[in-house]
């Protein structure tokens, strides 16, 4: 039976949110065995066995032994998209075991927003370890809500593992007054040993060539079946306004392909960042996208790809084409 996303306003207690960190469904079986380094980039190695002696150090202390005055310490993996960051997020989140939590950088200020500052904390300093993916500054609020959280949890012995395309001291940079923020970020800084990785996509397109878009029968044949969603392009972009992007993991799940009718580019740039978030969720649900109209691969305008959200864009176009080629991807 074809479902609907647009419509959906998926309602998620607080407790929820909390049980809800966790390693998602494209990274379930990530381990470090299973990420292969490229050769050409001695970097993916190294940062192999980095990860790999920091998930040792932090499974061999005991949670009680991490809380003490001298604080947790904290790895920042950096390196353009895909370059498997987030394969080795998730295996260390898996080394570590139930007392490791891994989420977005949003879902941990949804998180906040939800449940309050305290309380945040206060769940969050009973692990070891916390695993925060895609860590990006896009607002002064936000910059000034996370460097407190780290710098907090750290204090309470909290180890911590990032992921990110940016390097801490330049987050936020091209997207707000970074330089009206530099205490804050500086003080995120102190927290982190960076681990740097260096190489091209790992699923083999630089180059973002999609394929020619479907007809919109192709689009409807595609959703036939159960698990799938047909959605009109514009509704489905006017719909994703009435929902925070926190709650885009719910708004998808259940879903195994979405059928995109009439794509066009994007209007403006906070469309963009939505799209982004989306594209995010229905990666790590492995969701089959299948689309009709513009190409996925030109929905984002040539200024936002030379702005300072470009990265986040070219995430999204990597993440897309893998969604409609519709293979399967191992690091």
């Amino acid at each position: 039976m074809t479902a609907h996303l647009v419509g959906r306003r998926p309602h998620v207690e607080p407790a929820a949110l909390i049980a809800a960190l966790t390693v998602p469904p494209h990274f379930a079986d990530a381990t470090f065995d299973s990420y292969i380094p490229d050769p050409d980039f001695p970097s993916q190695e190294a940062a192999v066995s980095e990860v790999r002696s920091f998930a040792k150090g932090v499974a061999r202390r005991g949670l009680g032994m991490l809380r003490r005055p001298s604080g947790g310490r904290g790895i920042y993996l950096d390196g353009g998209f895909g370059v498997g960051k987030t394969h080795l997020l998730a295996s260390l989140a898996h080394e570590v075991g139930e007392r490791a939590v891994f989420g977005t950088f949003v879902e941990y200020t949804q998180l906040v927003g939800a449940m309050g500052f305290q309380a945040t904390r206060g769940a969050l300093q009973e692990y070891a370890l916390v695993c925060i993916d895609e860590f990006e500054l896009d607002d002064p609020g936000d910059t000034v809500l996370m460097a407190r959280l780290m710098r907090e949890l750290a204090d309470a012995g909290v180890a911590l593992a990032a992921t990110s395309n940016t390097l801490p001291g330049s987050l936020g940079q091209g997207r707000f007054a970074a330089d009206d923020f530099k205490r804050e970020i500086q003080a995120l800084s102190s927290v982190f040993e960076v681990i740097t990785i260096d190489g091209p996509d790992y699923r083999g397109r630089g180059d973002l060539r999609f394929p020619p878009p479907a007809t919109v029968s192709q689009v409807l044949d595609a959703c036939s079946g159960d698990g799938s969603a047909c959605e009109d392009w514009a509704a489905l972009m006017e719909d994703l306004t009435h929902v925070h992007p926190s709650r885009y993991g719910a708004y998808v799940d259940g879903l195994a392909v979405l059928g995109l009718r009439g794509v066009r580019p994007l209007a403006d740039q906070a469309q963009a960042l939505r799209v982004v978030s989306l594209v995010d969720r229905l990666y790590d649900r492995d969701v089959r996208v299948i689309a009709s109209g513009h190409s996925l691969g030109d929905i984002f305008s040539a200024e936002m790809l030379r702005g300072g959200y470009r990265k986040k864009y070219y995430r999204a176009l990597s993440r897309m084409l893998s969604m409609v080629a519709g293979e399967p991807e191992h690091r």
